[in-house]
């Protein structure tokens, strides 16, 4: 039954890359938008993040067949998506479908991927969570590398409106694998009120959970705010085409590939504990290359490269490693809204982190903020060098509700 899961998702991450490079696509070449308008195409994918995480984890807790909603969601973003072809076949297509869809499907996700915990404890036994992980991260870092490539042909060879056919699909199938399943999934969660404090209230009120959640926040305000300036960074002040840093930081991406096939070896070798204090460190720390980057191109390809590469294998690291974790200290009755609380942290914290990072570089200089995001995204490993995370040696076992 993983084997259908992990098909699932697979086939998920590849359909969303061609997403990522089709709608905006669509956005700047069939409706003419400019920066503000995308800057708004951004929001409503993200929106649903904020809006709805909490929610979405409390309710789906209280659900008997989570399984049910993940197809359903696939099903409905499919659908979503076909409406944008149709439209533009029909010469109808605008701006503001554009935003519809992406705040739609961005719902439908959020409903997806709190629904995820639930059926990952039902398919995986708690010792195989790390190889489990680094085989659905292993598909997400292969998108990552292949998904571009695939995105900018199709996108070629069919225009941008119809490739996205080829990602309404992907949901279709992503939704007929998880149909095939069958499993036994955590019970409903009972009582009066949608429990949303509870969730708030294990995620403060347990110290390795705390440590993992702050950690990582504080990584995604600092990484968002380099990413932010580092395109802008790469073209103006290190002079690069556009076409010449795609295909480094293309190339790069293959650490993730890398990453995820150490992943496991080291959390044998060295514990899980050690092992994810590595990641907080492995994924910013390759990062202060970019501010240092200076001489002839291949220099600075190189640099580039590099940074990009060593940092996959740190997101690798620490994403199988802590989303390993934090299953196995999370009671299934709390999967849900556990994933609920950190969504609604972790990526509430994103557009904040761009913000700051815009206003900063503005302020004192590109390079110079960079300077202050990698640094700062260094000090996320504080909160879990000095909490019980980095004893562990095997998982943990779940935390009383």
């Amino acid at each position: 039954m993983f084997r259908r899961y992990w098909a699932a998702q697979t086939v998920s991450y590849f359909g969303d890359e061609i997403s990522t490079l089709a709608l905006p696509l669509l956005a700047v070449l069939i409706t003419d938008a400019g920066p503000t308008q995308m800057g708004y195409l951004t929001a409503a994918a993200l929106a649903p993040n904020l809006l709805f995480s909490l929610l979405a984890g409390a309710w789906v807790d209280r659900l008997a067949r989570k399984r049910r909603i993940m197809v359903l969601s696939d099903v409905g973003r499919a659908l979503l998506l076909a409406t944008i072809p149709a439209a533009y076949l029909l010469d109808v297509l605008t701006l503001a479908q554009l935003y519809a869809v992406a705040f739609a499907v961005g719902t439908l996700a959020v409903l997806f991927e709190v629904s995820r915990g639930p059926l990952f404890v039902s398919l995986v036994e708690r010792r195989d969570y790390v190889e489990a992980n680094t085989l659905i991260n292993g598909s997400r870092g292969l998108s990552l590398v292949a998904g571009p490539s695939i995105g900018g042909l199709l996108v070629q060879l069919l225009t941008a409106p119809i490739a996205l056919v080829a990602d309404a699909l992907s949901y279709v199938w992503s939704a007929a694998f998880l149909a095939r399943m069958r499993t036994t999934e955590p019970a409903p969660v009972r009582g009066r009120g949608l429990g949303i404090a509870a969730g708030l209230r294990f995620i403060a009120g347990t110290p390795m959970m705390r440590a993992i959640v702050l950690g990582t926040t504080t990584v995604n305000l600092f990484n968002f705010m380099f990413a932010a300036l580092f395109v802008l960074y790469a073209t103006t002040e290190l002079h690069l085409s556009p076409g010449l840093l795609g295909t480094v930081l293309g190339a790069g991406a293959v650490g993730g590939l890398f990453g995820a096939a150490v992943t496991g070896r080291l959390t044998r070798r060295f514990g899980i504990g050690p092992t994810l204090v590595s990641g907080f460190l492995l994924f910013p720390a390759p990062l202060l290359l970019v501010p240092l980057a200076d001489g002839p191109t291949p220099v600075v390809l190189g640099m580039l490269f590099a940074a990009e590469f060593f940092c996959a294998v740190g997101v690798m690291v620490l994403d199988i490693v802590t989303g390993s974790v934090q299953t196995a200290l999370t009671p299934e009755t709390m999967l849900a809204r556990a994933t609920g609380v950190r969504r609604t942290i972790n990526y509430g914290i994103r557009p904040i982190g761009a913000l700051i990072g815009g206003a900063l570089g503005a302020a004192i200089g590109v390079r110079e903020a960079l300077w202050i995001a990698t640094v700062g995204a260094l000090a996320g490993v504080f909160w879990v060098l000095f909490s019980p995370v980095r004893r562990l040696r095997e998982l943990p076992e779940a935390v009383e509700a």
